[in-house]
């Protein structure tokens, strides 16, 4: 054993043992048998078997029952030497066709040449009584398919990158996957690898390819406009894209300019003028859009017949539910009766979900099927218990699945495959990005009707445009904005906050005993952190019976005394300390612990989950979706979670895709609703103290709202009405396709 230059520790051996196997990712545990003692090494390892040698550069960790384990960063693998190496190799079972008393004859009649035999001359193992020329051939094969894994492991390793997309890999291109990574390197970058750029780029320029190569600058300008996807942008003004492509590639932006007029040649690249701008668009973002404003314009074409007694029907539905309604909500209804499509918008306390069940109601009565639908599982369970009926996410109703070519999302519902529905109603649309939106459409069927739900003053979607912005501003579908705030509603000091933000003004900070909303005044950053760790761990629990699995903290940022990575490691320590009743597997900085509360932050479309009572199955968690900590095998190291009640597994390689959730972000928050929200109002860079950070903040909590810190900060949230800028062109497609019509 040996410690390189860069603090990792070195081994060499041969494999004695496989204790645990997860074929989906290659995620293995095993023992290294050294010149000094045996060892475990964990890692991204597929395919390994026993007699193989092994060269590893690793860290130390502790595992709480196993003890010093190796977590492997580089593997280097050999093939195994010796005859007794060859056998116990043979003999795992990892060559198909051969089982122990094949790999005793094999190496009866080869000797520890037999794998190269089987590698190059597959036809004289025929020698072998009871090995046909078809079985020599299968045999081949496997062992092809196993020296092809090596040979892409050793060369990730040699370039220092990360092994676990070793498998997506082969799953894409099978024995061709390493001259595809050599020919090029950028499509790591893309789903489902999600190489960081800088890494695809250090590969490319070390097998050769030049710094003014068109494959590194095409590669540069598609990975500009892909990463800005992330910032809310569906295409880029083209002088922005060519000069952030220049500083992403340390290069002058006009060897770009050519580059980028082949990626138009070839469609990879849509350039466009819309809105004002010089647009330049990844291809799907543009068909994305287009599809979105052509189908919504179409879908608003006519004007549908109403039932014969609409106003009978409304005065019924009011009967039944024992109200009677304002005239906007009576209007929704009526809306709701003669157009295919409308919006429906307004904030707290605006009876949304009165005009909601009325709408659902009227459609129960004209014998339509309607499905109720919002883009995340705690945004749909709510959609279900205000309207009393089944709702889910928009990705199982659509019936998210992997594609194994593409290695990414698919919908089993399409054009080809719409739903088995006549009315859809969307709840939190501002929340819906422009590709799930354009998925959504395209799953509906002819005649379907859709009505779109939201707040506008909320955040925008984390993903690509601005959809209920644009919708709104664009005047073209009928719209019913709820304002008036009901005498019930009005009571709530939360909504009544709620409403002075979005018009601009700070909250009144009176702290009413009998009250929803209380603010704490700490300046200082330590004090307020000191105060959210005890009303999370001690005086919500104890003075007003909520705990702290109701409690949701919120701040609008992840760094610093107060962001979501101190704020987690604190609370965690004092609502779930660790005793020896629960398990936990430490990855990285962070520990998981049985009853921790975890957010998924990547989208995952082929982890399979079950529901508590192994009833239903199905793939995909997506980012943003909480659940709990509910077993860890620490033998195996895999952590259980359940996101409400669908329960998924997490190897050791999976870990990196969740994070700790007893605080989160502002912005992942959307969508949700608590019975508690305590709300960090320190300070932060001023891109994050905005008014509409605050008013989503405000609005997530149902019951009880408690801000901690400086009073001169939430003025100045309320004040800054600061929106980044989205490029999008949705808004301009609308209103010159309505004055097209």
């Amino acid at each position: 054993m040996t410690q390189t230059d860069d603090n990792l520790i070195f081994l060499e051996g041969t494999v004695s043992a496989v204790i645990y196997r997860n074929e989906d990712n290659g995620y293995t545990i095993l023992r290294l048998e050294t010149a000094e003692e045996e060892v475990t090494v964990v890692g991204t390892m597929p395919g390994i078997s026993p007699g193989e040698g092994l060269s590893v550069h690793g860290q130390w960790t502790r595992h709480s029952t196993y003890g010093q384990q190796l977590k492997a960063q580089i593997v280097e693998r050999r093939m195994p030497m010796g005859e007794r190496a060859v056998l116990e190799y043979l003999a795992s079972g990892t060559i198909k066709g051969v089982g122990i008393a094949t790999a005793r004859r094999l190496v009866d009649v080869f000797g520890e040449d037999v794998l190269t035999v089987i590698e190059n001359d597959p036809g004289r193992l025929t020698q072998i009584r009871g090995i046909t020329p078809k079985r020599a051939e299968a045999i081949h094969q496997s062992l092809c398919l196993q020296l092809a894994m090596r040979r892409l492991l050793d060369f990730l390793s040699s370039y220092e990158l990360p092994l676990p997309i070793a498998m997506p890999l082969y799953r894409r291109y099978g024995d061709m996957a390493l001259t595809v990574v050599k020919a090029d390197p950028y499509l790591l970058v893309e789903e489902p690898f999600f190489v960081p750029f800088p890494a695809a780029d250090r590969l490319a320029l070390g097998v050769g390819i030049g710094e003014d190569d068109p494959l590194r600058l095409e590669a540069g300008l598609l990975f500009t406009l892909s990463h800005n996807l992330d910032n809310g942008h569906v295409f880029l003004p083209r002088d922005k894209l060519l000069a952030a492509a220049a500083r992403l590639l340390k290069a002058d932006p006009a060897p770009l300019v050519p580059a980028l007029e082949g990626l138009e040649e070839r469609k990879k690249i849509v350039r466009e003028e819309i809105a004002g701008q010089d647009a330049c668009y990844l291809s799907r973002l543009y068909d994305c859009e287009t599809y979105v404003a052509r189908r919504l314009l179409e879908m608003d074409g006519e004007e549908l017949c109403p039932p014969d007694d609409l106003e009978g029907l409304i005065e019924a539905i009011q009967r039944e539910q024992g109200i009677t309604y304002a005239p906007l909500q009576a209007e929704a209804v009526r809306t709701a009766a003669r157009r295919q499509v409308m919006l429906l918008t307004g904030g707290p306390g605006t009876g949304k979900t009165t005009s909601l069940r009325g709408i659902l109601s009227l459609f129960d009565r004209l014998g339509l099927r309607t499905a109720l639908t919002a883009p995340t599982g705690r945004a749909a369970k709510r959609l279900a218990e205000a309207c009393g009926a089944e709702a889910s996410t928009i990705h199982r109703l659509l019936e998210t699945r992997f594609d194994p070519n593409s290695g990414g999302l698919t919908f089993a519902h399409d054009q080809r495959d719409p739903l088995e529905a006549d009315a859809v109603i969307l709840d939190e649309a501002s929340m819906v990005d422009l590709e799930l939106m354009k998925a959504l459409l395209a799953a509906l069927p002819g005649g379907c009707r859709l009505v779109l739900v939201g707040d506008p003053h909320q955040l925008p979607s984390v993903g690509a445009g601005n959809l209920l912005s644009d919708l709104l501003r664009s005047e073209t579908l009928p719209t019913l904005r709820l304002t008036e705030i009901f005498r019930q509603a009005a009571a709530s000091a939360i909504i009544r906050g709620a409403r002075a933000v979005d018009q601009g003004k700070a909250p009144v900070l009176v702290n009413d005993p009998a009250g929803d909303f209380f603010f704490l005044r700490r300046p200082d950053p330590a004090a307020a952190v000191e105060t959210i760790v005890e009303l999370c761990a001690r005086r919500l629990p104890q003075n007003m019976g909520i705990s702290a699995d109701q409690i949701q903290v919120l701040t609008p940022t992840r760094k610093g005394l107060a962001g979501t990575g101190s704020l987690n490691r604190l609370l965690q320590g004092a609502v779930n300390p660790p005793d020896g009743s629960k398990a936990e597997r430490t990855f990285g900085q962070t520990v998981y612990r049985v009853g921790d509360r975890v957010m998924q932050v990547k989208n995952n479309y082929d982890v399979l989950w079950e529901s508590a009572d192994g009833r239903e199955v199905g793939m995909g968690i997506f980012n943003g979706d909480i659940g709990r900590v509910e077993e860890v095998d620490a033998a195996a190291g895999l952590v259980t979670v359940d996101f409400d009640g669908h329960r998924a597994v997490y190897t050791g390689e999976m870990l990196d895709q969740l994070e700790p959730a007893w605080a989160i972000t502002v912005h992942k928050s959307q969508g949700s609703e608590y019975r508690a929200v305590i709300l960090s109002v320190v300070e932060a860079p001023p891109m994050l103290l905005t008014r509409g950070v605050l008013y989503t903040a405000m609005t997530r909590a149902r019951e009880l709202l408690i801000l901690v810190g400086d009073d001169a900060v939430v003025a100045r949230m309320a004040a800054n009405d600061r929106q980044q800028r989205r490029y999008s062109g949705l808004r301009a497609r609308l209103v010159r396709g309505r004055e097209e019509l």
